[in-house]
This record gives C-alpha cells, structure tokens and sequence, in this order.
C-alpha cells in the first residue's frame, strides 16, 4: 500500500530520481557544454537527500508493506553512499578534461547509481534487493566503459557487464530456491521459515544468494572481475566502485545475513568465515606484486573485505557495528588514496599510473607524499592513525564472539598487506627520483585529500560519533 509515511520514508530517492531526471534533461539540451554546472547540481542533489535521510528515518522502520526498511542501518549506509558519490564527481572534472571525455552524463549516471544502492541498504524483500542492485549495476557498466576512445576502459566496462550478469544469475537462482522452498520472498517471511531447520533446499538457495552477493563486493573466490576493471576504468570511477558501491553491497549482505538468514547463523557463517579467510589472504598476497597502483588498490579492496566480513561472521550487534565502523573509516581512506593518485600526472598533464613513478616524491611533492603515506600507513592498519582502530573493532568483536583463530588469523595477514603498503611509501621517500609529476595539483583534489588525511590522523576524537552511529545501525537490525 503507498501512503504518506512510504512515500517520506523513500524521500531521499524520490529527490534523487527528480534530480537525476531534471539533470538529464539539461545534459540533453545544453549539450557538454553544461558538464560543470550538472557536476555541482548533482552534488548538491545528493547532499539535499542526505539531509532527507532524517526524515526518512522519523517514519518508522517499514514502509511499502515490508518491502523497504527505513531505519538507522540504511541512513548509516546511504550517508557513506552519497558521501562516497558526491566525492567522486568532484574529482570527476579535471580528469576527464584531460582526456577530452568531461560529459555532462556522469554525474547523471552516478545519481542512478546511488538511487540503486540506497534501494539495496533498504531492502526487506528479495525483490527490492534484486530491482535495487540491477538498478546500480546498469549505471556501473556504463561508468566502466565511460571513455569509450579508450581501450581499456571499454574491455573493463565488457568485463563487468558479462561476469555481472553471471553473478546476478547466480543471485536470482538463489533467491528463487529461498522462495520455493520457504514460500516467501520478504526477509522477515524468510527466517520465519527458517527458524524451523534448514533444509537442503533452503541450504542451497542461502548458498547461491551469498554467492551472488560476494561478486559485488568483490569477495574471493568471486573477485576476478575486480583488477581488471578497477586498472580500466577511468580513475574517478574506480574512486567511486571502492567507495560507494562496496558499503552498499558490504551494507546489504549484513541485512541479508542478519534480518533473513538469522536463524541459520550455523550455516551461512561457515561461508562468511570461508570468504573472510580466503579475502585475506589473497588481497594480501596476490598485491606484492603489482606494478599499477590501480590494480594494487584492487587487491587492497578485496583484502578490506575480508576484515569487513571478520565483524558479520560473528553474527552479534557487536559485529555488525564493528562491520559499519570499518566501512566507513575504509571509504574515507579509499577516497583520500585515489584523490592522490589523481595527482599522479606528468609534467603534460597525462595520468601516470606506475608505482615505479612514486620514485622521489617526498623531494618534489612533500605534500602529496605525505598524504599518501598516511593513507597506505593508515590502510596497513599501523596505529594511531584511524585505520588500526577499523582492524581493532572487528578483532574485537570477533574474540568477543570466541572467534579468536580467525581474529588471530585476520592479525598475521595484516603483517603481510603491510608489506605493499610500506613499499609505496619506501619507494616515495628512498628511491632514486623519477620523472617529477607536475608542480602543483588541482584545488578540488587537495582539498578532498586534505579532508581526508585530517580524518584518518585525528579520527580518534571522531569515535564517540561514529560508535554512537554503527551501534544504532546495528541494533536495528537485531
């Protein structure tokens, strides 16, 4: 039933699909001529829905008849959605200038995207789950392949778009099993049914959802697609694939896991740890070889999940906050990372992406230097910068969950990712200086970066706020 209280509790959407289609509109008659002005009215389009998330949440937790939760989860995870959106748009600009690709339709698509992922951190139904992420991944195919003069970027948008549609299969057969076999498709109708034993049925349909949901967040043994796409797709995309798209994909296994599969904690659980492990250790290892940056940041991204993941496989509120906690310290650092790597351009202007470039950064770019260490440092879980109290939250939770191999397991891989890390920052400050980049950076992306570094030196007194925030996202899950 559509009344006033849906419709409210699904105002930041409706603001993002007006904006999105006001927008379209004027990228279609101005041509990209009116790139930058569509670039900032889509930032402030996702910082009005922002500000609509407090009313959202003021109208009760469902809405639509169950099929979409307004509640403190899904304002935590949209507030990093449109965060993460509206920071890769700014950084957007400069880039493309470059290389002649500034098109008025990327902000665009990126609003699409968001209204997506706020479906997904908002599910209560598998069908509000699957409408949501298709939405979000239809713009995400089409932001991978956006330079379309390039190559790479038309392989990664390819890529993305095949092995997408083999895990949304994936997705959709599963999903299909849990509705046969528990004759519903509403997460609260699911673990009713499931609350009177698993069968072999509902086992495997619980099995090929997770599975579905792995790809998207880029977990092992489904991260194939991840290197690849991140090293072609232009630089502001992959900000926005390792920002955004990952807190709503990491934000709807959560629910899924604890609203839906709850009662069959025992047997979803096992899978968790599995890809937890299994993330772990390869983002750790498969990254010490990397010569781009890009793809670097790729196993990064998969090594993250898989700490993420140590908070859900415990499946207590303690977990689950640990989980948001982490993600959101991990968007901030992400962000700040690719807003250096932004600057990491030749004296012509054109983007360098080696890591061998980084040669001597420290003696012509102090600055930019020094914000990328704090990044790697913080990334490789060093303290006392923000990034050690991500890892701390989800160790935690795991030992309180008497989980402690696989926190202590989780510990001894983060001694292993710290090695690529440390090579970055060994290579900007002690090797032998390459070609210098050019002399100065542009104002939007020092900016971001600074913001960025700000947080993650002095995050600790952040800490309050943050815990008060993921507690209450986890709670009302439970």
């Amino acid at each position: 039933m559509i009344d006033s209280a849906s419709l409210l509790a699904v105002l930041p959407e409706l603001i993002l699909t007006a904006g999105g289609l006001i927008l379209m509109l004027i990228a279609a008659y101005g041509g990209d001529a009116t790139a930058r002005l569509v670039n900032w009215l889509s930032v402030l389009t996702l910082a009005i829905a922002g500000l609509a998330l407090s009313t959202s949440l003021a109208h009760g937790p469902d809405a639509f008849d169950g099929l979409v939760r307004a509640d403190a989860f899904s304002v935590f995870a949209k507030a990093l959605i449109y965060g993460a959106g509206a920071a890769a748009i700014l950084l957007a600009p400069r880039y493309f200038l470059v290389g002649g690709a500034l098109r008025a339709e990327y902000p665009v698509l990126i609003l699409f995207s968001s209204i997506g992922m706020g479906m997904m951190v908002s599910a209560g139904d598998l069908l509000t789950l699957y409408v949501g992420l298709e939405m979000q991944s239809l713009a995400a195919y089409v932001l991978a392949s956006f330079m379309r003069q390039d190559e790479r970027s038309s392989e990664a948008g390819l890529k993305y778009f095949v092995l997408g549609s083999l895990a949304s299969g994936i997705l959709l057969y599963g999903s299909a099993l849990l509705y046969g076999f528990t004759g519903g498709t509403s997460f609260d109708g699911i673990a009713v049914a499931l609350s009177d034993g698993v069968s072999k049925g509902e086992l495997f349909g619980l099995v090929f959802v997770l599975a579905g949901l792995a790809f998207k967040i880029s977990a092992v043994p489904f991260h194939m697609w991840t290197p690849d796409v991140y090293e072609g797709a232009p630089t502001p995309v992959t900000t926005f694939f390792a920002s955004a798209p990952k807190v709503a994909a990491i934000g709807l296994t959560v629910r899924v896991a604890i609203e839906a599969l709850g009662p069959a904690g025992l047997d979803w659980q096992q899978v968790v740890i599995f890809v937890a492990l299994a993330s772990i250790l390869f983002g750790a290892v498969a990254a010490i070889g990397q010569t781009n940056i890009k793809r670097l940041m790729a196993y990064s991204s998969i090594n993250n999940v898989g700490f993420a993941l140590i908070g859900l496989a415990t499946g207590t509120p303690a977990g689950a906050a640990a989980t948001m906690s982490y993600m959101a310290i991990y968007v901030v650092m992400t962000i700040g990372g690719f807003a250096c790597i932004l600057q990491m351009r030749d004296a012509e202007g054109r983007p360098v992406e080696t890591i061998a470039s980084l040669a001597g950064l420290s003696r012509s770019r102090q600055g930019l230097a020094a914000a990328l260490a704090i990044f790697m440092f913080s990334m490789a879980g060093i303290p006392p910068l923000f990034g050690f109290w991500a890892k701390f939250l989800v160790f935690d939770a795991a030992v309180a969950a008497g989980l402690t191999a696989l926190a202590a397991f989780g510990i001894a891989m983060s001694v292993i990712g710290a090695f690529y890390y440390l090579k970055i920052i060994k290579t900007m400050y002690f090797d032998e200086p390459a070609a210098p980049y050019e002399a100065r950076g542009g104002a939007v992306e020092n900016i971001i970066l600074t913001a960025c570094a700000v947080v993650i030196v002095f995050g600790y007194f952040l800490n309050p706020v943050l815990d008060k925030a993921s507690a209450a996202a986890a709670a009302s899950l439970f």
